[in-house]
């Protein structure tokens, strides 16, 4: 899976980006160029789907191989897509408190449990992510709002990666090849047990309570790459807000 978003609303944490990515012989490129490399890379029936210039999520259909528990899906409801790499042990479970078929996928879920947090609020987005079990990456897009969530399982059974492109935009998706490709220095691993959404920032929803700390990643050139995100066990943040539906639920960490 693929998706990009544009820097005005996507704000990916400054230490992604690497000074670094301009000054060597190979320099990140544009967005288009970047979703021209994904396509390339997969099956003639991969697709993507543009919303103008503020996002574009690419995904590539199942192969029909048998069963892998790292299945893709792709689904779009109410004006909200989701990609989704993995799998949920629980999903029946979850569907019925979520008040769906027992037909629905992953990517189903994740479409409704954002609408219930974005909508009906105060349940903290961390404890959603808590209740999970199973291997899961996801990026969520509400067209509507301009907003993206992501979040990547603690288990480490999925990979995922993020990086900055030319322009500034962000990309998040499973081919590093791709990511390297595309974003030069400026990439690096999404942290597992993490969520990301473009107001709220990356948080750790196993850790809530704790600030994320950039580590710096040194290639083999001796250059900064991006950075590796890790869980501050010394700091603290002050609160996470537990606020009526009223309130963005994302807005989950205060300085």
């Amino acid at each position: 899976m693929l998706a990009i978003f544009h820097e005005t609303f996507a704000h990916p944490p400054e230490e992604l980006n690497s000074p670094a990515s301009f000054s060597g012989s190979k320099t990140p490129k544009l967005p288009e160029e970047t979703l021209k490399d994904f396509l390339a890379r997969h099956p003639p029936n991969t697709f993507s789907v543009n919303f103008g210039q503020a996002a574009v999520l690419a995904y590539v259909p199942p192969d029909g191989r048998p069963f892998s528990p790292h299945q893709r899906l792709f689904c779009g409801f109410d004006e909200i897509y989701c990609l989704f790499l993995g799998s949920l042990n629980n999903l029946c479970a979850l569907n019925k408190q979520y008040g769906l078929s027992k037909g629905s996928n992953e990517a189903m879920f994740f479409i409704e449990a954002y609408r219930t947090l974005r909508d009906r609020g105060p349940y903290p987005a961390d404890q959603v992510l808590k209740e999970l079990d199973g291997s899961f990456a996801f990026v969520v897009y509400d067209s509507r709002a301009g907003a993206v969530f992501a979040a990547l399982g603690a288990d480490g059974g999925v990979k995922l990666y993020w990086g900055i492109t030319a322009d500034g935009s962000v990309v998040i998706s499973d081919d590093v090849e791709v990511i390297k490709e595309g974003c030069a220095k400026s990439y690096a691993p999404f942290p597992t047990g993490c969520m990301f959404h473009s107001e709220g920032g990356l948080m750790s929803f196993e850790h809530p309570m704790n600030k994320m700390k950039a580590m710096p990643r040194i290639d083999s050139e001796g250059a900064m790459c991006g950075a590796n995100f890790k869980v501050d066990v010394y700091t603290r943040v002050n609160s996470i807000p537990r606020r009526g539906s009223e309130a963005n639920w994302a807005e989950w960490g205060t300085d």
